[in-house]
């Protein structure tokens, strides 16, 4: 990433996201950029946090960056076709006039599809479904009947967005499971 390019002045880094260890991340602050401490303590981080670093942790999210640099262009070309196919199933199973896209078509990650089932529950429907893994929202905020405040805030009527399907798409992901996940979902 370009922090320059971006344009951003602060930047976060979810090391889950690229298969580093759950617990670790990274802040880009460009420097300038007034930012609260909200953990007070002794000075790590030039005085923007306290508490002892995770080294392993840290060690393992820079491993997960350089393995990310190697293989993200691959890796996006292939999830993108399979998170292509699963919406192509879905329209095609469930009926074009039944589902929405929820976002941009270009501007959006590779390996993650955000479509209502329109006259439906998204959280009820994947009760349903002890097969796949999947959410109505973000990870943090599952398991609630509420719509999504994103996709509410992106213009959505509550009922759409309550009909909302978060599926996402990892490394292992193949044909045969975005098969059988839509025709699940259908």
């Amino acid at each position: 990433m370009n922090v320059e390019k971006l344009q951003v002045d602060l930047l976060t880094i979810a090391g889950h996201k690229i298969y580093a260890p759950k617990g670790v991340g990274a802040l880009y602050v460009r420097k300038g950029t007034a930012i609260v401490n909200f953990v007070h303590g002794a000075g790590q981080e030039m005085g923007m946090r306290a508490g002892t670093e995770n080294i392993p942790y840290i060690v393992g999210l820079g491993v997960a960056c350089d393995i990310a640099k190697i293989s993200l262009p691959a890796f996006s070309r292939d999830v993108r076709m399979l998170r292509d196919d699963l919406y192509k199933n879905l329209l095609e199973g469930i009926g074009r006039e039944c589902v929405k896209l929820n976002g941009l078509p270009d501007m959006r990650l590779p390996n993650t599809l955000n479509a209502s089932i329109l006259g439906t529950v998204g959280e009820m429907l994947l009760s349903s479904i002890h097969e796949i893994a999947a959410s109505t929202a973000a990870a943090c905020h599952s398991g609630s009947f509420e719509p999504s405040k994103v996709l509410l805030g992106l213009g959505l009527s509550k009922e759409v967005a309550l009909g909302a399907l978060r599926l996402s798409l990892g490394r292992g992901t193949t044909k045969e499971e975005v098969d059988t996940a839509s025709r699940l979902i259908v």
